[in-house]
């Protein structure tokens, strides 16, 4: 099966792009559900679910009560909705911007436009989220002890694999796209 994209002026097709392979659907699918549980954390912590600080370092740290309230869910929200961009490179909407867009709507995507800010991406969160993991032991050590700690762990964990999960689906969207010229 082939996908069809139009022109620019949406009168006819202009190349046909083979389907995704099955393992990038997966992983493009997989992407916001390893973003979800440190999403999750965060919102338990806006929400005043007790995640293990005390109330001295959600005042100091995270500003709670105050704008630690908003800024909180809003982190957690941008980083799914940066997420589930992903699916755009196993998707129509990939290939043809959606129609509501101002100015692009309906055009066809040209693939690096999609492809160097998804490929800067995964290595940018590849190179932060395993500095990260590099200094774990030290991250919230005087703050955040025993099992709170290790919840948190768990949550932040699978962040691990959204840069990799991304460069993969990336390569496939490149390599898909090249071969449509």
């Amino acid at each position: 099966m082939t996908t069809q994209t139009s022109s620019a002026d949406g009168q006819s097709p202009t190349c046909t792009t083979p389907p995704p392979p099955r393992w990038a659907r997966w992983a493009a699918h997989a992407v916001p559900l390893v973003v979800l549980p440190s999403s999750l954390w965060r919102l338990a912590m806006a929400a005043g679910i007790p995640v293990g600080y005390s109330d001295e370092v959600l005042r100091t740290d995270y500003d709670i009560p105050g704008i630690g309230y908003l800024i909180l869910p809003l982190i957690s929200l941008a980083q799914e909705a940066a997420a589930l961009l992903t699916l755009g490179l196993v998707s129509n909407w990939g290939l043809v911007a959606p129609r509501w867009l101002p100015f692009i709507g309906g055009r066809p995507v040209r693939p690096m436009a999609a492809v160097v800010p998804a490929a800067l991406g995964a290595l940018i969160l590849t190179l932060v989220t395993f500095s990260q993991l590099m200094i774990w032991d030290s991250v919230d050590q005087d703050t955040l002890t025993g099992g709170a700690r290790a919840v948190m762990g768990w949550c932040y964990a699978p962040l691990l694999l959204w840069g990799p999960l991304l460069a993969a689906v990336t390569v496939s969207y490149h390599l898909r796209r090249r071969r449509e010229r």
